[in-house]
């Protein structure tokens, strides 16, 4: 039995209903994982994504990542079906959302504000998970300033040590970590439920036009790290940001702090792929740090 037949079984399993595959193709699955579309005889259709049995946990924490941001209702989120591990790969398969229907800023913005409006208590999540192929820590916290400094910035910062960054870098960051107070000094943020690692490439339309966002990190923190994100690869659209802002205004430190969050994102960047990425979070990180001493 071949593998897709093994995984259209896990789909009838799961799901509650036979499906019969008619036919499968590659999909575009970025530079971690493999992915496909299983196509069945009643037309139903389902993507894939294919790793090494190890990355089981991985495909695991993803599928609660989806459920949780779907959950709220608020934008479209690819429903998970069933993960596990067949043929000596693991899997996650999920409902196939076909994309690239026409663009809805203004939708994408009212419904992302409204997604953050869903809060807990604390900044975290209960479980880790990955932003890429790194592990992502969500040890639950009632200070986001500690959060951010010990379990984004400062686990990101031990990865580099690891993989050899150089000193100018390292110290920058270090220095930042100890100044993080200054940037919260009027500011307390919320517990939103993220989406984790919303740039142009984790969100999308469907064929109707309606938003779409997939390949979440999940967790529960301050709102302006989802929003910070869409500007570091691939920007929104002034419809985007001024929809959000009429939904839910960002405050007033959002300009500075963007940059605060949007270096975590470069120095994992640094740490999987390496190349200028060290350069450009230092440059950041020094940026930064003068916004403290002036």
């Amino acid at each position: 039995m071949t593998l897709w037949q093994n995984l259209s079984n896990q789909i009838t399993q799961a799901s509650g209903e036979s499906f019969t595959l008619k036919n499968y193709r590659g999909a575009g699955g970025g530079c971690i994982n493999e992915a496909a579309v299983l196509e069945g005889k009643d037309g139903r259709s389902f993507f894939v994504k294919l790793n090494r049995p190890e990355l089981e946990d991985m495909f695991a924490a993803e599928a609660e990542g989806l459920h949780a941001l779907g959950e709220p209702g608020e934008i479209r989120v690819p429903t998970p079906v069933c993960h596990g591990i067949t043929d000596g790969r693991s899997y996650l398969i999920m409902e196939h959302i076909p994309l690239g229907g026409p663009r809805n800023s203004q939708a994408f913005g009212e419904q992302l504000a409204r997604l953050h409006q869903h809060i807990q208590p604390r900044h975290g999540w209960h479980r880790d998970n990955t932003i890429g192929s790194t592990p992502q820590i969500n040890t639950w916290s009632d200070d986001w300033v500690h959060f951010w400094r010990e379990h984004r910035l400062g686990y990101q910062l031990g990865r580099a040590r690891d993989q050899g960054a150089g000193r100018t870098l390292l110290e920058a960051v270090e220095q930042l970590m100890a100044s993080l107070p200054a940037f919260f000094t009027d500011y307390r943020p919320q517990a939103s439920v993220l989406h984790g690692d919303l740039w142009g490439g984790n969100h999308d339309s469907d064929a109707q036009g309606n938003p779409v966002i997939f390949d979440p990190a999940v967790y529960y923190g301050d709102r302006e790290t989802d929003v910070a994100m869409t500007e570091l690869f691939g920007g929104c659209d002034r419809d985007f940001y001024a929809a959000y802002d009429a939904t839910w205004q960002r405050d007033a430190g959002y300009g500075v702090r963007k940059d605060l969050y949007n270096l975590y994102h470069l120095l994992n960047h640094f740490n999987l792929f390496g190349g200028g990425y060290a350069g450009q979070s230092e440059r950041l990180a020094r940026r930064l740090l003068a916004e403290v001493k002036g």
